[in-house]
């Protein structure tokens, strides 16, 4: 595996690959890889000739007071994960590099950026996203970018962006990796001591509860966040968000009638958590 910290190297062996007609997968990450991150190098390493995993940190999806300065960095220990994952290239630029002196373009999605984690964050996150994922899009030109479930928002929002501005790469979600106590990984759960990382177990107890009530039968958007709430009371969560929308739109929905995007995110501890299920229209 090559470590490439510059755009003009990572485009030589992307041209070099497609003059030979290998396809090229890429995995966009900030680093602190978990096993969500290495399925989707797995993934990526099935289906192409060339596999390439961005180590960027991104600066402009986080506010002012968030955890750029303290999110977890390693980038040794992540090479060493991601090269035993078949990984080719680990493409990990200065943010100089992405972000030059004089930057001056931001890529905007509206409508489905202005709820959930845009509500809650602030529109500056997914303008963050959206742009640097678009500049990697634009560096590396892959045929398929793989991202995780858990981050359903971002999704949706980096699918938006494919579709209003051509880009020709297929975008694939990958499930979301749980550990054994349901806990979705994150690199942020490092954040937990041992009584907050038992707290948290119970975002995807509430969405188990919410989804099997749905199975159940019930319909209604109420009673199914009502039994999502019933369980983060109990551990003494309080939620910056736990809605049910349109698994397409984000529209809120007052009826699960189609697929619906039940989603929670809470501070615990140290940690702001996400998670989510999809709840299906035909279930």
């Amino acid at each position: 595996m090559r470590i490439i910290r510059t755009i003009p190297e990572v485009r030589e062996v992307v041209r070099e690959a497609k003059h030979r007609g290998a396809s090229v997968g890429l995995v966009p990450t900030m680093g602190a890889f978990h096993e969500g991150h290495l399925s989707l190098m797995r993934r990526a390493r099935e289906q192409n000739d060339l596999v390439i995993v961005s180590l960027f940190v991104n600066p402009t999806q986080f506010g002012a007071n968030e955890d750029l300065g303290a999110y977890p960095r390693d980038e040794a220990r992540d090479a060493g994960l991601a090269e035993a994952e078949g990984v080719d290239i680990l493409f990990a630029p200065s943010a100089v590099e992405i972000y030059p002196d004089g930057f001056a373009t931001t890529i905007h999605v509206a409508g489905i950026t202005e709820v959930l984690d845009g509500a809650s964050r602030g529109t500056h996150h997914f303008d963050g996203v959206t742009t640097v994922v678009t500049k990697l899009f634009g560096i590396v030109r892959p045929d398929v970018a793989y991202f995780g479930q858990k981050d359903a928002q971002q999704v949706l929002v980096v699918r938006r962006v494919v579709r209003d501005l051509d880009l020709d790469v297929r975008i694939e979600a990958c499930p979301i990796v749980r550990e054994a106590d349901g806990l979705a990984m994150s690199s942020r759960n490092v954040y937990l001591d041992a009584a907050a990382r038992e707290q948290a177990t119970a975002l995807n107890r509430a969405l188990d509860a919410a989804s099997a009530l749905h199975r159940g039968g019930e319909r209604d958007s109420e009673p199914i966040l009502e039994a999502a709430r019933a369980v983060l009371d109990d551990a003494g969560i309080h939620p910056d968000y736990l809605e049910l929308r349109d698994a397409e739109t984000l529209t809120s929905v007052a009826r699960v009638d189609g697929d619906a995007l039940l989603a929670v995110a809470a501070r615990v501890g140290a940690a702001r958590l996400i998670d989510n299920h999809i709840l299906r229209g035909d279930a």
